[in-house]
């Protein structure tokens, strides 16, 4: 079934990038503003060869990186003390439910103002979008925590950072690794969103420039390896959770009688 998944799904790819190759040429499509594929492929192969190529992909996997961590820590550490503390989950729930509906790309004007075109700003848009992807899902995984474990570690004299480890973790653990996947896409594409708006420097930077130049076949090389970035990102983040969870029935795949 999988080979034959990969062999439909090669497929659909060879008919995508052949009607890449066919529409500008029979007309259907303004060349000028949508390139045949072999011209986007060569305008590829020579972004690859070019090393300032290699350093704005540096700078974007730099950014999506350091932001990421820095998300997924403070999402992990906040989300576990807002519910252990008595009373601090409730109290702040108005605040959070204020703060995480704000579109990160909303503190563009804020970061540039802070940090200019630095990594910092990058940082900041990255943290802030991809923080409450993490948090959000730690809530969720704690309050899935079934009382009677939580009252069996409390008989048995556990303490409060005894009961994270042995209870808590282990069964908020799928909704944390659901929520670094999702962040791991969002941080990526908040990092490229303020390197193209702001100029930072990275692939998004390299995207705008080409636009303005009128380097169309190279905007598109560029386009396509964000994406691909995005792909290998998301692939990767899905074999983590699996290799994370292999203990638990979603990746073991047992059906509970």
């Amino acid at each position: 079934m999988r080979g034959e998944n990969a062999l439909l799904g090669a497929a659909g790819l060879a008919g995508f990038l052949a009607l890449g190759e066919a529409a500008p040429r029979l007309g259907l499509v303004e060349e000028a503003y949508f390139p045949p594929t072999s011209r986007i492929a060569g305008a590829l192969a020579d972004e690859l060869s070019d090393g300032a190529f290699w350093s704005a992909l540096g700078d974007t996997l730099t950014g999506w990186a350091l932001g990421l961590a820095i998300a997924v820590g403070a999402g992990i550490v906040a989300g576990v003390v807002l519910c252990v503390v008595p009373h601090l989950r409730e109290a702040t729930a108005s605040t959070v439910e204020f703060l995480r509906p704000i579109p990160s790309v909303a503190l563009i004007p804020l970061a540039v103002l802070l940090y200019g075109t630095e990594l910092r700003s990058v940082l900041l848009l990255v943290v802030y979008a991809s923080f409450w992807q993490v948090l959000i899902q730690v809530l969720y995984g704690v309050q899935d925590v079934d009382p009677v474990a939580e009252e069996t570690a409390r008989s048995y004299g556990l303490g409060p950072w005894a009961r994270v480890r042995h209870v808590l973790w282990p069964s908020a653990l799928p909704y944390v690794m659901t929520g670094v996947r999702l962040a791991a896409s969002v941080a990526l594409i908040l990092a490229v969103t303020a390197e193209l708006v702001i100029g930072a420097p990275g692939l998004g930077s390299r995207i705008a420039v080409a636009q303005t130049s009128q380097a169309v076949p190279e905007m598109y090389a560029l386009i396509v390896v964000a994406g691909l970035l995005g792909l290998v990102i998301n692939v990767g983040a899905r074999t983590a959770e699996r290799r994370a969870l292999a203990w638990h029935q979603s990746v073991r795949g047992e059906v509970t009688v």
